[in-house]
């Protein structure tokens, strides 16, 4: 069996899948946008901000095994910095995300047929929003169209978000492209469901969100990894004369719940407890300032920067409305973080209730309030908690992630 994946950037989740296949030299290609050379001189005479997210873009893969079309990938990360924004527009620019997607779908589907000649080939592996143009050419020459579905199916998410907007219109501005997706857009998800033989999910959330209609297609789901424990453990006290620490990344937006947990900071009314908020800014830092005075923001940093945050914090909590399985979480957990999160954030199977954290219903400020307030009250639980965390966390690898997913394709294959 061999099989073409592409993906545009090539996240964790997208590396331990072409390793799998790599490993078991079932890996025909792997297309992608922008592919570096950590090593490579001309990256030291880059901006260090460029320079750090081209470090990104390396893979555990023979260059010959990768196939690069980065034109739209280097104008969508460079027009933005030198003002030039309109470029990246959503859905409209000629650099937008979408059209980064759609560019790599479109240049895969017209390699295919030229690739198959070369390769026994048997099937496309392809992402949400850059699948359609691969799955039509891949079923034309008779191959499997594996579809990856990183986030809730897209009738669940726009149902989510468009009652977020009227219950929350002050927050309705940092919904993004979920509520102003066009009807192309929606209808290329679609077709890519109708396509797609295969359906790889990261978590029940996300499964459940499938419609009705596509039920009976093969549906994998397989959770992510954690990180590996990385610096040195939390101090193993909780100090009950400091203010509880909740910390909050991912983008800044109601689709991850920002407005509830910052409601649920103001019904606590209490000056023991402190936000810490780090991510994208969806809105004006004074739109955030001014729903929560005493809310501390924390700009972007390397990874080990962010693990660092973490260990600084008590309790990471993720209200989130729509997600598909947050990486944040169990990285928060690999410090020793306990959890409060919602189950729409695809980590419900993280929770031990009262061991490694709590779930909390969506949309519910006063439960989010209640549950900090447990911790405020029960500080000396939270070292315990937190190595629970830590050891349960460890208990999802990127391998198992991998081989589940990997198996499962080959196993589908044998069948038909």
């Amino acid at each position: 069996m061999k099989v073409i994946v592409s993906h545009p950037q090539g996240n964790r989740n997208v590396r331990a899948i072409i390793s799998a296949f790599d490993k078991r030299q079932q890996l025909a290609e792997f297309d992608t946008t922008i592919a570096v050379d950590e090593q490579s001189v001309w990256l030291q005479l880059l901006p260090a901000t460029l320079r750090t997210e081209l470090l990104r873009r390396t893979f555990p893969l023979n260059p010959g095994m990768i196939t690069s079309h980065p034109l739209r990938e280097i104008g969508r990360m460079v027009f933005p910095r030198i003002g030039l924004k309109s470029i990246t527009r959503h859905e409209e620019g000629w650099a937008c995300v979408d059209q980064v997607y759609r560019d790599l779908d479109r240049r895969v589907a017209g390699r295919l047929a030229d690739l198959v000649k070369k390769q026994n080939i048997n099937a496309v592996y392809a992402y949400e929003d850059g699948a359609m143009k691969t799955f039509s050419a891949a079923k034309k020459l008779g191959l499997a169209c594996i579809y990856d579905l990183p986030i809730a199916y897209w009738e669940t998410g726009r149902k989510l978000m468009m009652e977020e907007a009227e219950r929350l219109p002050k927050w309705a501005v940092t919904l993004g492209g979920g509520v102003k997706d066009s009807a192309e857009k929606l209808d290329r998800k679609v077709k890519e469901m109708e396509l797609a033989d295969i359906i790889i999910a990261p978590g029940s959330f996300v499964s459940d969100s499938i419609p009705a209609w596509a039920k009976d297609k093969e549906v994998v789901i397989s959770p992510f990894g954690s990180p590996l424990l990385q610096g040195e453990n939390k101090n193993q006290t909780s100090s009950p004369q400091g203010k509880l620490r909740v910390l909050f990344v991912g983008s800044m937006g109601q689709r991850k719940g920002l407005g509830d947990l910052i409601e649920a900071i103001r019904l606590l009314d209490t000056n023991m407890v402190e936000l810490v908020v780090m991510g994208s800014l969806l809105a004006p830092l004074e739109f955030y300032k001014e729903e929560l005075p005493g809310l501390i923001y924390e700009p972007g940093r390397s990874h080990d920067g962010v693990l660092e945050l973490m260990r600084s914090c008590d309790v990471f909590c993720l209200p989130s409305i729509v997600e598909g399985r947050a990486l944040v979480m169990q990285e928060a957990m690999s410090q020793q973080v306990p959890l409060i999160i919602t189950k729409n954030t695809g980590g419900s199977d993280l929770i031990i209730e009262g061991k490694t954290g709590f779930l909390v219903p969506i949309q519910s400020p006063e439960s989010i309030a209640d549950k900090i307030q447990w911790f405020v009250d029960n500080r000396e639980a939270i070292p315990e908690m937190g190595r629970k965390a830590q050891k349960h966390a460890a208990t999802y690898t990127w391998e198992n992630y991998s081989t589940r997913v990997v198996e499962s394709i080959n196993n589908y294959l044998e069948k038909i």
